[in-house]
């Protein structure tokens, strides 16, 4: 995650006050929905055309919906995006994909039932090295190339998810990769998929990169603490 910039990585008041407690890990579940959209307006980030373009439209069906239905209707989507985001298996997905169950390996994927449901949405590292591949191709791309996959952890159950994440003495909130906008945007211009020929020059670039990025968060986690600091006196 890129800090400062995605609303899925837990704010810093969020990580000290549910610590690893199993029961205020249960309860931040509960309110996961409530606390991503917080995170969204808490970082306010100007909205893209496409952005406003789907502002407008779900006012349009919120409307006509209360007008056909009523406070029924507007209550019943209020409580499925609540259950929706909360507990449900489906949105396991959220801790599934970028929760760090093993060192070493920041995106997971979800090979189970729950696919057929959600639109393959468990192909999460499918997703991201093919992100213009359609999620009814994701299946076939892991076919293809599982000698780049078949190697790395992944999850067949959603439910068993949501029960480490709560149970675990090693995965809270702060179990995530965190990167500097500084790095993620370096990463994005200078890193590509290699040839065989340019992988052998490969370490020394790998070397630079990791370099870099730690300068990056290093200053990044500075600014912040400075305008803490300066924001408290």
């Amino acid at each position: 995650g890129v800090y400062g910039y995605d609303p899925d990585l837990p704010l810093e008041w969020e990580i000290r006050l549910i610590g690893n407690d199993p029961i205020k890990k249960f309860f931040w579940l509960v309110i996961y929905g409530v606390m991503y959209i917080g995170r969204g307006l808490a970082q306010q980030k100007q909205l893209t055309r496409w952005e406003l373009y789907n502002w407008a439209w779900t006012i349009v069906c919120d409307v006509a919906l209360y007008y056909v239905c009523g406070p029924r209707g507007m209550l019943y989507l209020l409580l499925s995006v609540f259950l929706g985001f909360g507990l449900h298996p489906g949105a396991a997905h959220f801790i599934q994909e970028h929760y760090t169950f093993r060192d070493g390996q920041e995106t997971y994927s979800y090979y189970g039932s729950g696919n057929y449901f959600w639109l393959n949405i468990g192909y999460h590292n499918e997703h991201h090295d093919f992100p213009l591949v359609p999620w009814t191709k994701l299946p076939e791309v892991k076919r293809v190339a599982a000698e780049y996959y078949d190697h790395l952890a992944f999850h067949t159950s959603w439910c068993a998810v949501l029960y480490m994440f709560i149970t675990s003495s090693v995965l809270a909130p702060q179990s995530r990769v965190v990167r500097s906008l500084d790095a993620h945007r370096y990463a994005r211009k200078n890193l590509k998929v290699p040839s065989a020929d340019e992988a052998k020059g490969l370490a020394s670039v790998k070397s630079e990169f990791a370099l870099r990025m730690k300068k990056a968060a290093e200053m990044s986690m500075e600014k912040v603490r400075a305008q803490r600091i300066i924001g408290a006196q």
